[in-house]
């Protein structure tokens, strides 16, 4: 029975103070612009913020129904929490950016991606404000 409890015990500490570890690497708090966002204008910078500290190893962009994928660089070589960094030019359309990030920690590297759209020109996106549900609703007679 003592070896039992000894194991039982060992995976106890195990799962309150290892496990935890495990998931505690660097993700993708918000970007800029932000994720699933569809905007007027081409960013002039991407802006990417971490939920730790990390070192940005890798960054490119892909529009989408191409298969080009344009790697963006210089990439700082100093470890951060938040990566501004010059865009490309591009044009209406919808994107994806992908990063790779190096915890300094533990030396995981983490992996992500956040999408946006670039609006055609002219094309105004719609404010969440003007999608609200007012509550009312049209007159019987008015609906056919």
């Amino acid at each position: 029975m003592r070896t039992s409890s000894f194991t039982v015990a060992a995976a106890l500490l195990y799962a309150l103070f290892a496990a935890p570890l495990a998931v505690a690497h660097v993700h993708l708090v918000s970007s800029a612009p932000a994720n699933g966002s569809a905007v007027a204008n081409a960013p002039t910078t991407l802006v990417l913020n971490f939920s730790e500290a990390a070192r940005v190893t890798a960054l490119s962009i892909r529009k989408s129904g191409e298969a080009a994928v344009q790697k963006i660089a210089p990439l700082p070589d100093r470890v951060l929490t938040r990566l501004s960094i010059a865009a490309p030019t591009l044009g209406p359309g919808a994107y994806l950016v992908s990063f790779r990030a190096l915890d300094p920690g533990d030396g995981h590297i983490s992996g992500g991606t956040f999408r946006f759209s670039i609006l055609p020109n002219g094309a105004q996106p719609i404010r969440k404000d003007a999608m609200r549900d007012t509550g009312k609703r049209p007159a019987p007679d008015t609906i056919k």
